[in-house]
């Protein structure tokens, strides 16, 4: 009851204070303080709604403005208050975060923890209060106090809460531009004393690190080195906090490499520290680390000189052996994040010829037991592209049964739609690449002719071309062994109808007139030419407004009739 009687008497007492004497205040201020301070919280609870309530709030923010010996005090008081969520709106209303933002110029470290204290709890979650902080200038007095006291733990844990509490606001991302936080944030990381610090560092790296420019600026400071260096002093134990910071800077440094000048900057023609980090790696313990030096991987190769200079230094059997851990009951974030390396590195043609000597799609070929479809995805993807061009690997792949019967299932994966358009795909450049008649069989022979002829009905216009380039390429090398399957599988009605299809792109019924060209190289196919009065179809296709096509229109009437 003395509690109470005693914060009555204080409430009241400030209530009615209009010079703002610093020993008439200061008593009231002490009792209201100290039962905020209070650690038993039967004696705490409530009393912070009722120091709001009382209407001492316009009074406490005159104190603030008028920068009396009382600042700290009242400071502190609301900093308390502030700690419940019932009363900052009525803070707020009061104009108390208007009266602290100036004291945060204050040259007393404990005035400056105390105001950043206040603001922090009092605009916690509140877009409109946080946006009107930026605007008021808060960015750059963070990063300053952080400079100013770079030893001042308590001091700088109070700022990195507020630059992530802030790090969502455009406009604040744009200050710290100008402010030069990463240096700041690179220092604070490396001497982060604890788990909890290195999180909120960690933390506000993330958010900050979706700038393009903060990102630029973040590794031209050696942020990606000074997590590297984390990485290594944490690895190897099993503390979660430990783990758990693994994952997240090894994650950041992922999410560094997509700016295209911070990520040269990191590999460093293949010599760069976070480069040489990233390749140890793949080869840890960790999956975690795992995924993100397969990640890594495949950002460093998004271009031609890194993905040659990346093979020169040995970079693909390591990745091999990765995918080779995972095969049986492996992650499958760790083989969708090999074999996206692999398709990368294999983009240059240098690279491919030397990749198939190397043998890898012999060991990739382990993958195809995988029943997880974003690894069947992606290793369609990359064996597409190892045979992009490359004639013999071609020929090896489009002739082995093995491959092709798990292609045919791909192909009709209902479940997945890029399992499925991936599956074709490879299908057509087997034979677009290798333009081998014992391809051509073995796919008549795997049942793939009727997968190509679907696809050549696809909604997507490089699809159907592939496809109708694929059938086109089949019946030019040997019409006679696909003329049947071709007839059974209805390709003449398909083509017709395309193009008689108003809708469809011009290039795709170009190269449609193209495999008629060839099928008309059958007896058996002519005779459903003719029965299927395909030429009127051709004689309104020579008045089309697109004059290529009308002419390729014109040229199969004129085969036709030669073959008639």
């Amino acid at each position: 009851m003395a509690d109470i009687e005693s914060l009555s008497e204080a409430m009241k007492a400030i209530s009615v204070s209009t010079e703002l004497v610093e020993e008439e205040l200061k008593p009231h201020l002490d009792v209201l303080l100290n039962l905020l301070l209070e650690k038993k919280a039967l004696l705490k609870k409530g009393t912070a709604e009722k120091i709001v309530s009382s209407g001492v709030l316009p009074i406490l923010a005159q104190v603030l403005r008028k920068k009396s010996p009382l600042t700290s005090q009242v400071t502190l008081m609301v900093a308390e208050m502030a700690r419940e969520a019932a009363v900052r709106e009525r803070c707020i209303e009061a104009g108390l975060v208007t009266a602290l933002v100036p004291l945060l110029n204050s040259p007393d470290q404990d005035q400056l923890l105390h105001t950043g204290r206040a603001i922090g709890r009092i605009c916690f979650e509140n877009a409109v209060q946080q946006t009107q902080l930026v605007e008021n200038g808060v960015i750059p007095r963070l990063v300053a106090i952080m400079q100013q006291y770079p030893e001042n733990d308590p001091l700088v844990n109070v700022c990195l809460l507020a630059l992530c509490n802030l790090a969502d606001v455009d406009a604040a991302r744009e200050a710290l531009v100008e402010v030069g936080v990463a240096e700041v944030l690179t220092y604070q990381l490396k001497r982060a004393p604890d788990a909890e610090r290195r999180h909120l560092i960690l933390e506000v790296l993330g958010s900050l690190g979706e700038s393009d420019a903060l990102k630029l600026q973040f590794v031209e400071a050696g942020v990606p080195e000074a997590l590297s260096e984390m990485i290594r002093t944490l690895q190897g134990g099993s503390d979660t906090h430990d783990l758990c910071s693994i994952k997240v800077a090894s994650n950041l440094i992922v999410t560094l490499l997509l700016g295209d000048e911070s990520m040269q900057k990191c590999f460093g023609e293949g010599t760069g520290m976070v480069y040489q980090d990233v390749l140890s790696w793949l080869q840890s313990a960790n999956t975690e680390l795992q995924l993100s030096g397969a990640l890594a991987v495949a950002n460093f190769a998004r271009n031609d000189s890194n993905c040659v200079k990346m093979l020169d230094l040995g970079v693909v059997p390591r990745i091999l052996d990765l995918l080779e851990q995972h095969v049986a009951e492996g992650d499958v974030s760790v083989q969708h994040a090999g074999l996206s390396a692999l398709r990368n590195l294999a983009i240059p043609a240098s690279n491919k010829v030397r990749m198939l000597e190397d043998g890898v799609t012999e060991r990739i070929r382990t993958l195809l037991r995988s029943d997880m479809p974003p690894v069947q995805f992606k290793l369609l993807g990359t064996l597409r592209m190892m045979v992009d061009g490359q004639e013999e690997a071609a020929s090896v792949l489009g002739k082995d049964e093995v491959l092709l019967a798990r292609v045919m299932e791909w192909c009709e994966a209902k479940d997945h739609a890029g399992v499925r358009g991936e599956a074709n795909r490879l299908l057509a450049a087997l034979i677009r690449h290798s333009r081998n008649p014992e391809v051509i069989h073995t796919v008549i022979k795997a049942d793939g002719v009727q997968h190509l002829i679907s696809m050549a009905t696809s909604e997507h216009v490089i699809m159907q071309n592939e496809a109708l380039v694929a059938l086109a390429i089949a019946s030019a090398i040997d019409i006679e062994a696909v003329q049947e399957p071709f007839r059974d599988a209805d390709l003449l009605p398909t083509l017709q109808k395309m193009l008689d299809d108003p809708v469809v792109a011009v290039e795709v019924k170009f190269s449609a007139l193209g495999l008629i060209c060839s099928l008309a190289n059958s007896s058996m196919l002519r005779e459903q030419i003719t029965s299927l009065n395909l030429r009127n179809t051709l004689s309104k296709l020579s008045a089309h407004t697109s004059t290529k096509l009308a002419k390729q229109a014109d040229t199969v009437m004129a085969v036709l009739s030669e073959t008639a």
